[in-house]
């Protein structure tokens, strides 16, 4: 086990949650919103699955760009559990996925404060929602993988708590 006072300890902990916030607001500038992406998943989605009319398209790439606000929040959620869940080992798995939904909650809120500042971008507390859910989403997995495939380290970890000895 790596040393925990150590500085390659505490950035393999926290660098994949400074990646996915990096990250997240590339993708929240101009270059990135509705405007600039129709054109090539239009042609990735059409290459994959046939044309669409125009009217259809639309409602499709809607759910593409949605669908990437909930995985790509699901995904930070989980770098945010995890750091969390690394750098708190003695902590129950609720305080852990506590801290990450507030982070996740946070950055979300931030990145919609900032679209809401550019003219070609629109913030909108539906999509931070949006981007909350998709976090819990996939907390409540890794939760639910945990219980089935690895219960006793579970109950070792409430243990240590109760006990106070490993």
């Amino acid at each position: 086990m790596k040393d925990k006072k150590s500085y390659l300890y505490w950035g393999s902990t926290w660098l994949p949650v400074f990646l996915c916030i990096v990250a997240i607001f590339c993708e929240s500038t101009d270059a990135l919103g509705a405007s600039h992406t129709t054109g090539p998943l239009r042609v990735l989605w059409e290459a994959l699955f046939g044309r669409v009319p125009e009217a259809r398209w639309n409602i499709i790439h809607l759910y593409l760009r949605k669908s990437g606000h909930f995985i790509g929040y699901g995904i930070i959620g989980l770098c945010w559990l995890r750091a969390w869940w690394k750098t708190l080992p003695n902590s129950r798995f609720l305080l852990d996925a506590l801290l990450a939904m507030a982070g996740t909650a946070f950055i979300a809120s931030c990145d919609e404060f900032h679209q809401s500042l550019l003219p070609s971008r629109t913030g909108s507390p539906w999509d931070v929602l949006l981007d909350c859910c998709g976090a819990l989403t996939l907390q409540l997995v890794v939760y639910l993988l945990a219980r089935i495939f690895h219960p006793k380290q579970l109950e070792h970890a409430q243990q240590i708590l109760i006990t106070g000895r490993r």
